[in-house]
């Protein structure tokens, strides 16, 4: 039997996990056993700069993590290596950067499910929010949009303009 530090230890690791799962926006867990050190560092650094909290944890103190914060239905993912990703401010960076390492990896990285404000999303849910567009894309869409019938209206002007120059000349 454990001895009282570690299960104290333990204990404190959950409460912090918890708190941690409730204050995110967004948590991806994944299977990491596909993944070689090299990528691994590189995905860890761009997690890192992009505000993700990124580590390896047993199965079963994330489960009573998950239970503490409220999240349900993620029992059956947890199996195997587990790895988890959250981001506390944004829902779609922590699926875009690690199904980014999925697809490097051609299938051997994984991602098992993971749960957005509080409630818990299969792979597939994650791996859609990974294919949207960027914040910066979907504004220089709209600006886009906006624009093309100005623009449009600018030329058919101007070339009315080129008539009437030419019919008066």
């Amino acid at each position: 039997m454990p001895s009282k530090k570690i299960l104290q230890e333990k204990e404190q690791f959950v409460d912090d996990l918890a708190a941690k799962l409730k204050n995110s926006a967004c948590g991806v867990m994944v299977d990491y056993m596909g993944i070689d050190v090299t990528n691994d560092t590189k995905l860890r650094k761009d997690l890192r700069e992009a505000n993700i909290e990124y580590f390896v944890v047993k199965n079963t103190l994330l489960k009573r993590a998950l239970e503490k914060a409220g999240i349900s239905g993620l029992d059956e993912h947890l199996e195997g290596p587990t790895a988890i990703g959250l981001c506390a401010d944004d829902l779609i960076a922590a699926p875009k950067l690690l199904y980014k390492q999925v697809e490097a990896s051609k299938g051997a990285y994984k991602i098992k499910a993971g749960f957005m404000e509080g409630a818990a999303v299969d792979a597939g849910v994650i791996e859609e929010y990974a294919k949207l567009p960027s914040k910066e894309e979907l504004v220089a869409k709209l600006l886009f949009m906006l624009q093309s019938p100005m623009q449009r209206m600018a030329i058919a002007i101007s070339e009315i303009a080129k008539k009437n120059e030419e019919g008066a000349a």
